[in-house]
C-alpha cells in the first residue's frame, strides 16, 4: 500500500511538472552584449513568425542596419543576406494599446501608410526602442500637437463652407499678425464646430500608462497605435545603449557593422516569466494582466 502511495506521488508530481505552462525566453547575441526578450501573446503572428525565424537560423549574422540614438535599433533584415531566400511576405497588424514603444519594446517594421494602409508589417525586420523621458509639459505639448493634426483637415473643410465668418475673420486676423500659437488656439477652440458641421475627428491623446511611462521611462511615444509590438527587452539594457550610440553615416547605418550573431529561442515557465515582468512594471504574458 505504501509503495502504491509513493508511486501515485510520485507520477503525480512527474505530471504536474510536464504540465506547467512554458513560454519563450529569446536570448540576442550581438557583438555588443546580450539581449533577453519575451514575446506577448497579444500579436500571435508576429510571435510565432519571429520565434520561426530565430530558430531556423535566419537572423543568425545579420546587422543593425539603421540606428538612430533616442530613437530605436533596427534590424532583422535576413533579405541583407547573401545566399538566403528573400522574405517578401507581410504579417498582419496586431496592435495592441497596452503594449506600448517603451525602452526596449520590440516592435515590427513596416512601410509607410501611403502604401500600406493597413499598417502590415515586415516579414522579417524588427526594431528595439532606445527613446528619450519626457517632462510633463512635453507630453502636454505632444498631446496638443496631435489635436492641432487631427483637427485640421476639418477647420479647413469648415473654412470652405458657407457661413462662419466669425472663423473666418479671427483667422485672417491672426494670420496677418504671424500669430502661429493664435491659429493653433482657434482649431482648437473650434472642435465642437467641427465635429457638428463636418464629423467626428480621430484625436489620439496619451492614456493614463502613456503618460506614466514616457515621463518615468524612455520612449517613443509617436509611433504607438501605428505599428505592432510585439515583445519587450528584459535583460540588456546596456546593451541597447551601446548599440544606440555607435557611430553613423549614411541613412542611419552604422559605420562599423554591429551583429546579431545568434537568437536563442528556450522554454521556461511562464509563471516564472510573469514574475520577472511584474517586478520591472511590465504587462504579463497573456492576453491580459493576471
Amino acid at each position: 500500500m505504501k509503495y502504491s502511495f509513493l508511486f501515485f506521488l510520485g507520477m503525480s508530481l512527474l505530471w504536474t511538472s510536464c504540465t506547467a505552462e512554458k513560454d519563450v525566453w529569446i536570448t540576442m547575441q550581438t557583438d555588443k552584449g546580450d539581449l533577453e526578450l519575451i514575446l506577448y501573446d497579444d500579436a500571435p503572428e508576429h510571435k510565432a513568425n519571429f520565434i520561426k525565424l530565430a530558430e531556423s537560423g535566419a537572423y543568425d549574422n545579420t546587422i543593425f542596419h539603421r540606428v538612430i540614438e533616442d530613437f530605436m535599433i533596427q534590424g532583422g533584415d535576413v533579405n541583407l543576406k547573401e545566399d538566403t531566400e528573400k522574405i517578401e511576405y507581410t504579417v498582419p497588424a496586431e496592435i495592441n494599446e497596452r503594449l506600448i514603444h517603451r525602452k526596449g519594446a520590440l516592435a515590427a517594421a513596416r512601410m509607410g501608410d501611403q502604401v500600406n494602409p493597413k499598417k502590415e508589417s515586415s516579414g522579417c525586420q524588427f526594431y528595439i526602442i532606445h527613446g528619450q523621458k519626457y517632462t510633463a509639459n512635453e507630453i502636454e505639448r505632444m498631446d496638443r500637437n496631435q489635436m492641432i493634426s487631427a483637427l485640421s483637415r476639418g477647420f479647413q473643410q469648415l473654412l470652405r463652407k458657407e457661413g462662419n465668418d466669425d472663423i473666418k475673420e479671427q483667422l485672417r486676423a491672426l494670420q496677418s499678425a504671424g500669430d502661429r500659437e493664435g491659429i493653433n488656439d482657434l482649431v482648437i477652440a473650434s472642435k465642437e464646430l467641427i465635429e457638428k458641421e463636418v464629423g467626428d475627428v480621430n484625436i489620439k491623446s496619451m492614456n493614463e500608462l502613456q503618460k506614466t511611462v514616457y515621463s518615468q521611462e524612455a520612449g517613443s511615444p509617436h509611433l504607438d497605435g501605428d505599428y505592432s509590438v510585439f515583445g519587450q527587452v528584459i535583460n540588456g539594457f546596456e546593451t541597447i545603449d551601446a548599440i544606440a550610440t555607435v557611430e553613423t553615416a549614411r541613412m542611419d547605418k552604422p559605420i562599423e557593422d554591429v551583429k546579431i550573431q545568434k537568437i536563442i529561442v528556450e522554454k521556461r515557465k511562464r509563471s516564472d516569466i510573469n514574475d520577472q515582468l511584474r517586478e520591472k512594471g511590465y504587462p504579463l504574458l497573456g492576453s491580459e494582466d493576471e
